[in-house]
């Protein structure tokens, strides 16, 4: 679980375990409980570094590759009682594989039973196989060697025949100038992160100002301090301390959820994984939207606000003061209530730590609204400036409601997702878009109206220039669907593969590409071009946002396509190696494991060539086999870009100096 530094009211907090790091996300230990004479209990234990995971043996198929035991002897020298059983997972909906995945964080606890079949057994050897992800997925391996009689462990010693031998040394190939390879550059996307969600909450409380329910209450509030206190420094320094109140408030709003995070850390992540959660809150949303519309009003007991307004004249001074800040965030919840379930969605929908997401948008939205109690305390002339309140506030209101029914789509295509009705497929989820945005252009031109809305007047220039931002927003989003241009909308969109349209090839992007090493090769000597070594996995989320993020790039797509032969090894392909293909490998441990799949194969060929096992992991090579310059991983744009324009002018110039010169 992800722990933050937030916010200006708390400081804390971050654990590691000693001699972890990113070099080593997994740790781990074993133990032994005896049941009986011939029963033991198997204990392996995983320590995992912050923002790793591991998978479940039993996350779905479809996705990433689940943990693997194998018990070398079963049936020999003891037997099974039972599966193997795991401790508290994690699961979480993946929109690229369409799955819901199930791993660990921090810890997994594996147990296994047996029972001896012979007394004299001492050693138990079991293999786990599994992945461990962050922002790539590495795949490893752990032996455990279970001493019964508490001695020493004894390693088996196995030995492969001379065809196996033979068909590793055919994967290990002459590669030239791997010095070049050096660290491959695994640079993280880059994120607003935690400034981007308070950001987005200090846009919402920005927004919040200009609702019917907020925006009066500046002057009056601000006017109040200035004239009741007894001096003006004095009268500054309350709304000034009005103003932290409110930050405080809404903070405050937030820290239930840090209990939710405590108990389990993905709990509020199942927002974007459960089914009849999305629905509920795509029911609520267009309830809030509604609401904006006009057709009723959201309110908080009166009662709540009478209250708090009689505790904060009774008890005056500081406490009164908070008192008073209670009193406004209550009595403004038919406009920021919408408003922060909206923000709640968002930062649900955000990566990394819902909680902290939550706690950074929160306090975001309390400085937007507790900045001008402040500055018009300040600067009380500023004031005069304020416009008066109006029409223009019920036009605020509605269009934050055509907002809300567009974010509220999203819960509504993830459950589609989760469930696989094939219903919100990508183009008709622009589409329903491009009607919201029309709408909302159609009612700031003024062609329909809402129940609140007042006297029919003259459109201000305002207005009309947000109507010309819609209706050119579903421009875009015309455009977009029709493949004229790219669609970048922060991840709102359903991925890409979810579409009514079929894909020419099974490649990314319909890109031409070989899924053989020794095909991709005898294609670039034959054309003269360099290579493009993809060791990627068809359950490798990174994988897949760069070939959508980065190789979709108009400047970097047709580099792929015409520059470069581009050859994809998917490591974690289950397609069975025909008999004669399969073959031994042995580790430099001296343990020998069955290279039965495709996946296996090209696993070990990026491990035997490249001493890496991480996926995505990009490599240039000449048709020679030549390294062109350092390895890359999951990196952004331009460092991408560079990188493959840098490989394609060291392959000019070594061509050249191939070239013979004839006098």
């Amino acid at each position: 679980m992800k722990q933050f530094v937030l916010s200006i009211l708390l400081v804390f907090s971050a654990s590691s375990f000693f001699g972890q790091n990113d070099d080593q996300p997994v740790l781990w230990s074993q133990e032994w409980n005896k049941i009986s004479d011939s029963e033991y209990e198997l204990v392996m234990t995983a320590k995992i570094a912050d923002e790793w995971h591991i998978f479940s043996q039993f996350t779905p198929e479809g996705g990433s590759i689940p943990s693997q035991f194998t018990y070398s002897n079963v049936g020999i020298d003891f037997e099974l009682i039972g599966t193997t059983t795991e401790s508290e997972t994690t699961s979480k909906y993946e929109e690229v594989f369409e799955i819901e995945e199930v791993f660990f964080i921090k810890e997994a606890v594996f147990k296994q039973k047996i029972k001896l079949l012979k007394p004299d057994v001492r050693q138990i050897d079991v293999n786990i196989w599994y992945q461990v992800c962050k922002e790539v997925c590495i795949q490893q391996e752990h032996d455990f060697k279970f001493v019964l009689d508490g001695g020493e462990a004894v390693a088996v010693n196995q030995t492969v025949d001379e065809r196996s031998l033979a068909m590793t040394n055919d994967l290990k190939k002459d590669f030239k100038n791997m010095e070049l390879l050096a660290d491959a550059e695994d640079i993280a996307e880059s994120s607003s992160g935690i400034w981007g969600i308070f950001g987005l909450g200090f846009l919402g409380g920005l927004i919040a100002l200009l609702t019917p329910c907020v925006f009066p209450m500046i002057p009056l509030t601000v006017s109040f301090f200035t004239k009741q206190s007894q001096n003006k420094s004095k009268g500054i320094a309350n709304a000034i301390l009005y103003g932290f109140f409110i930050v405080l408030i809404y903070f405050l709003l937030s820290l239930p959820f840090h209990v939710f995070d405590s108990v389990d850390s993905q709990i509020l992540n199942t927002i974007a994984t459960n089914v009849w959660l999305n629905i509920l809150f795509f029911v609520i949303f267009v309830f809030f939207a509604f609401s904006f519309f006009g057709y009723y009003e959201l309110t908080l007991p009166s009662s709540w606000a009478n209250k708090m307004d009689e505790a904060s004249t009774k008890i005056g001074g500081f406490i009164g003061i908070f008192f008073m800040a209670v009193t406004l965030a209550i009595v403004s919840f038919s406009c920021t209530g919408p408003i922060l379930g909206g923000l709640l969605g968002s930062t649900a929908l955000a990566e990394g730590d819902v909680a902290t997401n939550l706690s950074a948008g929160m306090t975001g939205f309390g400085v937007a609204l507790a900045l001008p109690f402040a500055l018009f305390a300040l600067f009380p002339a500023w004031l005069n400036s304020l416009p008066k309140s109006g029409g223009w506030m019920t036009t605020v209101k509605v269009t934050l409601g055509f907002l809300e029914l567009a974010l509220a789509l999203k819960f509504l295509s993830n459950a589609d997702l989760v469930s696989n009705w094939g219903i919100f497929k990508r183009e008709i989820f622009i589409g329903i878009w491009i009607v919201l945005f029309i709408l909302l252009a159609l009612y700031l031109f003024g062609i329909f109206r809402f129940p609140h809305d007042g006297p029919k007047q003259k459109l201000s220039t305002t207005r009309k220039g947000i109507g010309l931002l819609s209706a050119g927003f579903s421009l875009y989003l015309i455009l977009g669907l029709g493949n004229v241009i790219d669609l970048k909308l922060f991840g709102f969109l359903p991925p890409d593969f979810y579409t009514l349209v079929e894909k020419e090839n099974d490649c990314s992007l319909g890109l031409n590409c070989f899924k053989s090493f020794e095909e991709g090769v005898a294609y670039a000597k034959a054309e003269n071009k360099p290579i493009l070594l993809d060791f990627t996995g068809w359950a490798c989320v990174n994988c897949r946002k760069m070939e959508e993020n980065v190789w979709s790039e108009s400047d970097i797509y047709p580099i792929l396509k015409e520059e470069y032969v581009l050859i994809s090894l998917y490591v974690d392909d289950r397609k069975e190696l025909p008999e004669e293909q399969q073959f031994d490998f042995q580790y430099a441990s001296g343990r020998v494991k069955t290279i039965e799949t495709v996946g296996q194969k090209w696993g070990t060929f990026q491990t035997l060539n490249f001493n890496a096992a991480s996926q995505p992991y990009y490599v240039l090579l000449t048709p020679d086999l030549e390294v062109l310059n350092n390895a890359v991983q999951y990196t952004d744009r331009d460092a991408y870009k560079a990188w493959l324009n840098s490989g394609l002018e060291k392959h000019k110039v070594l061509a050249q100096e191939e070239t013979p010169v004839f006098q």
